[in-house]
């Protein structure tokens, strides 16, 4: 569980050792879901709030790193980890988006979840592109990539990849938690982590009891006591195979 460690400066350590930290941080994640984090997090990057200013992109870097104190080169950090979490939601967003233009999902109740994962997937890509922005970066670019030899494969391949994806998701997420140093981005990102296993174990729960035979919970029960983080090359390998270019 290296990636877990609280490392010198990050934010693990600030919300171990500081109660308003910690605080703040069960504030954010447990009263409104993602879309309060990450609203949190944009207001904290300088950005718009309900009846609040916006501020350059450098003022915007400037205050987070002053209030969460940052460095720049921390900065530059969490800016990094944000781009490689951004190119992932690209990467879901686009691939329940071509499913659902696919036409192959029949199933009204399937089909309605593919909608509702898709959407929210797009939410973390434009909130992640306009924290970026806020923090004085620049987003990601989208990257190249094909869905069509799984929708080729029928539903059950559907439903096999997206659940592979949300699990590769979540696993990405936990994967970068110890390095982030700003408590709001890493408020953020165990946010948009919960929301990602939800939808992994909403497939798993679907692809266990309408393909493999077994109870409604056989899928979505987890494997273990702790959730497994994934380091960011394995992530890209793990995509690869999407990538056209």
């Amino acid at each position: 569980m290296d990636d877990l460690e609280t490392t010198p400066g990050g934010a693990l350590q600030e919300l171990t050792e500081d109660p308003s930290s910690r605080k703040r941080f069960l504030k954010t994640v447990g009263g409104g879901g993602a879309a309060a984090a990450l609203g949190v997090l944009i207001a904290a990057c300088g950005g718009k709030s309900s009846g609040g200013s916006s501020s350059t992109a450098a003022d915007a870097a400037t205050t987070a790193a002053a209030s969460s104190g940052s460095s720049s080169s921390d900065a530059k950090n969490d800016i990094g980890i944000v781009n490689y979490a951004l190119t992932l939601e690209y990467l879901e967003a686009q691939f329940y988006a071509d499913v659902i233009a696919s036409g192959v999902v029949k199933d009204p109740k399937v089909a309605a979840l593919a909608k509702q994962f898709g959407a929210t997937e797009q939410q973390h890509v434009d909130a992640l592109i306009a924290a970026v922005k806020h923090l004085g970066g620049t987003p990601a670019a989208k990257p190249q990539a094909s869905f069509q030899s799984v929708i080729g494969g029928g539903l059950k391949k559907i439903l096999v990849t997206a659940a592979t994806v949300e699990n590769l998701g979540a696993a990405a997420y936990l994967g970068q938690a110890g390095n982030i140093k700003s408590k709001e981005i890493l408020a953020a990102a165990l946010s948009i982590h919960s929301v990602e296993a939800r939808h992994a174990a909403a497939l798993n729960e679907l692809i266990g009891a309408g393909f493999s035979g077994g109870g409604a919970l056989s899928g979505s029960i987890p494997d273990g006591a702790f959730a497994k983080p994934m380091p960011m090359a394995a992530v890209l390998t793990a995509v690869k195979p999407f990538l056209t270019a």
